[in-house]
């Protein structure tokens, strides 16, 4: 469904920005490529004053602040990728390495994978990392959480039953690789039935643990009811909390980032008691792509 709903999106920008490119043809080619630029990369301005935002919360934080370079390199980095993520690979690209459980990936051995995404994402988002473990063969299955704006309680099946075909498949215990939202719902399929001996290791990256002050305007919409379950402060978080076991965080790894325009203040990423790992410099959808994060997390294999 996001699938569908993105590329309606992703045509009707370009549409836009064709249409107001036109407009000023005539008077100017220059005003009518500043038109399309204008339109077309209007987002930019919105992640600009988000990394301001996180700027002026993270200054009373206990993680050390990000620098102004480490900030506008960060901001260029996720205008950068944001066009993968958002414009190419989850709206048209989500379905081209299908989950790999029997059958085509025959020679795969070992422990296995199962990957979930955040809030307003798909599977499309971990492209890099299926395109990297299809060469290694390593087996996985990266889920569609869905309906979009659900109660992250409700997204505890369907992560169940990736974690049962990866069992299936290894016969082992998989290691789960949470971005954002992500790593609630694994905290939430884990409370939904103490599920610490069907997983291997649990891996957050850039994940709201404690919530995080960005949108709160759009997080108290009723509709979105995930979104509102992260909020710093809610009850939900504070429900979450109140029934893990103490020992539970001991086997999470959680990255967290100092640019992190989405969950902030920059400690909210992180657990008591977790593997806890700054990536300083580093935007919130860009730790999907860092490679250093991604060969630490495929160490713990």
């Amino acid at each position: 469904m996001l699938a569908r709903i993105q590329q309606i999106l992703v045509l009707f920008v370009l549409a836009a920005a064709f249409a107001c490119a036109a407009a000023l043809w005539q008077r100017s080619v220059w005003w009518a490529g500043l038109a399309f630029l204008g339109v077309a990369f209007a987002y930019s301005g919105v992640l600009a004053v988000q990394f301001v935002v996180m700027d002026v919360v993270n200054r009373t934080d206990t993680t050390p602040r990000a620098s102004l370079s480490q900030t506008v390199t960060a901001w260029l980095s996720e205008c950068a990728v944001a066009v993968c993520v958002f414009c190419w690979w989850q709206p048209f690209r989500s379905s081209v390495y299908p989950d790999s459980t029997t059958g085509g990936n025959a020679g795969a051995t070992g422990r296995g994978v199962v990957l979930l995404h955040g809030f307003v994402c798909n599977r499309g988002l971990w492209t890099p990392w299926l395109r990297e473990l299809q060469r290694r063969n390593i087996r996985f299955v990266a889920v569609n959480l869905e309906p979009v704006f659900a109660s992250i309680d409700a997204y505890a099946p369907q992560v169940d039953a990736a974690v049962r075909q990866i069992a299936e498949a290894t016969g082992q215990p998989p290691l789960l690789v949470c971005h954002s939202m992500g790593g609630l719902v694994a905290r939430a399929w884990l409370r939904a039935g103490s599920h610490e001996g069907r997983v291997h290791h649990v891996v957050t990256l850039g994940s709201p643990h404690h919530g995080t002050r960005a949108g709160d305007i759009r997080f108290s919409l009723r509709a979105l009811v995930n979104a509102g379950q992260m909020r710093v402060g809610g009850s939900w978080l504070r429900e979450l909390a109140r029934d893990e076991p103490v020992l539970r965080h001991r086997f999470f790894t959680c990255f967290y980032s100092n640019c992190d325009n989405i969950v902030f203040p920059a400690s909210t990423a992180t657990l008591p008691g977790a593997d806890n790992r700054l990536v300083p410099g580093c935007a919130h959808l860009a730790l999907v792509l860092d490679r250093s994060v991604m060969a630490q997390t495929l160490a713990l294999l």
